[in-house]
């Protein structure tokens, strides 16, 4: 594939009690519960996921 990267993506806040389309982006993302990595494929899609809840998330970066 031309775009094999991937990000890691962390939950640092509860989702709890947050706007309801927030807390599905984080579960799209995978994420079930604070302080869980996971490595998510560097895709519009995720990206938008990942830019609409920021506030709940620590990005680690490209790899």
């Amino acid at each position: 594939m031309a775009n094999d990267k991937t990000i890691a993506v962390t939950c640092v806040k509860s989702i709890h009690g947050r706007n309801k389309k927030h807390q599905a982006c984080v579960r799209g993302l995978g994420i079930t519960k604070i302080n869980k990595t996971v490595m998510v494929k560097d895709t519009p899609a995720n990206r938008g996921m990942i830019n609409k809840a920021r506030y709940l998330l620590h990005i680690e970066g490209e790899v």
